[in-house]
């Protein structure tokens, strides 16, 4: 806990700022919410994103298994040649969003490959465009989490840092100033005394 004057001046200080730290904890508290049901969700989006591209990749390989011939090269016949993002903004935290994906299928000759080639071109362009769409899930997923776990440590840091040692630092300059006040009254009680144990010494001298 860093050390506070022990004054009025510090007390109203401490005040103030125990009422800004209450008045936005509980913000903080219902922003952090909301984040964790949106990194559920981003957790959600992102497994089945990686479903879409493990449950594609096993129909291309029991679907056409001529993929495995290797006198037939089907490397980059596909490629991606644009993506497109947009900005979302979820509680404060900016994702992107897929807006569009531009696919490229490299030119061939119909009678110099086999007839599933063009199968395997469909499945091909499905597939990068799966994959560019979980690079995002992935992206987001992470940048969700990390703004859940900032907000988590900023509530932590008020809730158990701040107003904690924000309500001790009242307590010990009411405590202190308390102390002080009845020293300063027994002071005065003190100084009455004397002056009127000094009067009457005066006046019984006098007669």
């Amino acid at each position: 806990m860093a050390k506070v004057a022990l004054n009025k001046s510090s007390l109203n200080k401490q005040k103030r700022s125990l009422k800004t730290y209450n008045r936005y904890l509980p913000a903080l508290e219902l922003k952090r919410q909301q984040l964790m049901l949106e990194r559920k969700k981003a957790e959600s989006a992102l497994q089945q994103a990686k479903q879409r591209v493990a449950d594609l990749r096993a129909v291309v390989e029991q679907a056409i298994p001529m993929l495995a011939c290797k006198e037939i090269n089907v490397n980059n016949l596909v490629k991606v040649t644009d993506v497109k993002l947009a900005t979302q903004n979820i509680v404060g935290c900016r994702v992107p969003v897929v807006e569009s994906i531009d696919v490229e299928v490299t030119p061939y000759s119909y009678l110099a490959r086999p007839h599933w080639v063009d199968s395997v071109v469909r499945q091909l362009k499905e597939m990068v465009r799966l994959r560019v769409e979980l690079a995002v899930y992935q992206q987001r997923y992470e940048l969700i989490s990390d703004a859940t776990r900032i907000t988590s440590q900023r509530v932590n840091l008020f809730s158990k840092v701040l107003i904690p040692d924000t309500q001790e630092s009242i307590k010990r300059i009411g405590i202190y100033l308390s102390d002080q006040e009845r020293a300063a009254v027994m002071n005065a009680k003190l100084s009455k005394q004397k002056v009127l144990a000094q009067q009457e010494k005066t006046q019984g001298g006098q007669s």
